[in-house]
């Protein structure tokens, strides 16, 4: 499967260039999956301490339309996240978009920072305390939203449910990139999936790119940043079975008794030697 991950910006005019050039990416390179920043062409309400409900209707109408242009990107499946309200409560909602099926709501960001620069929880209600699989064609995949990379508890449930891709759209700052690329190489490594992040930027930092593809191994195959804000590769989907069974996944998720689980039999060989 070829999937693109990005780094875009929210302010108009940067964004409609940006847009444009991703669609053109998108295109050029036969993206099947894009996945789209955190809140992706939504203006940063959240940085804001003060909920304003009058500007939460705004931002959520005018985010609805940019999301109104996914067709543009020429691909099969886009996912990310968008404001949304169900049932009285505003929630920062995960969705996955089809060109044959449309938009289809998945899981709502459960774990929310309350701090300056990141009032999330004044600004939405929390959504689901559950991380289930959902598939885009043939690809399997798990949706931590931004601050859910780190609910490591999570990983152990996708490895045995046979994930093969943890998507993870952001809206982080530009000098805590290497805190969460290693983050992500933790998630990729623990469940046996590839690991996709797609990150928002913007002028002051505050938001700073560096979007990633990391394989089951941990190995980062493409970082994002200024000068090349879009990445695309071929995902050998069929990898993440292969490493469900390999160290250090078949070694945890053995039984009480040290027993291998039916999901996770060790392979003669680990590239990663074990300790």
């Amino acid at each position: 499967m070829r999937i693109t991950v990005c780094e875009l910006p929210h302010e108009a005019e940067a964004l409609a260039e940006a847009w444009a050039a991703l669609c053109e990416h998108t295109v050029a390179n036969e993206s099947e999956l894009v996945l789209l920043p955190e809140l992706a062409m939504a203006e940063p309400i959240w940085e804001l301490e003060r909920f304003d409900a009058a500007r939460w209707t705004n931002v959520e109408a005018v985010n609805g339309d940019h999301l109104g242009r996914l067709p543009e990107l020429r691909t099969e499946y886009a996912v990310g996240t968008r404001p949304a309200r169900l049932n009285g409560s505003r929630l920062n909602q995960g969705y996955l978009w089809s060109a044959a099926g449309g938009m289809r709501p998945l899981r709502n960001k459960y774990f929310l920072p309350e701090e300056p620069g990141s009032w999330e929880a004044t600004w939405f209600q929390r959504g689901d305390p559950t991380f289930p699989v959902f598939h885009a064609g043939a690809a399997s995949f798990g949706l931590n939203i931004c601050t859910e990379l780190w609910a490591l508890e999570t990983y152990a449930a996708y490895a045995a449910l046979g994930v093969e891709l943890v998507l993870s759209p952001r809206a982080t700052a530009l000098e805590t990139t290497e805190m969460w690329l290693a983050a992500g190489v933790v998630a990729a490594v623990r469940s046996g999936a590839f690991c996709l992040s797609s990150n928002r930027v913007d002028p002051t930092g505050r938001c700073g790119g560096g979007g990633w593809i990391i394989d089951p191994a941990g190995d980062v195959l493409a970082l994002t940043s200024a000068a090349e804000p879009f990445a695309t590769r071929e995902v050998e989907l069929t990898r993440a079975a292969t490493a469900k069974r390999s160290y250090p996944r078949y070694v945890l998720a053995r039984g009480d008794r040290g027993e291998p689980s039916e999901r996770a039999v060790p392979t003669p060989q680990s590239s990663f030697g074990a300790g």
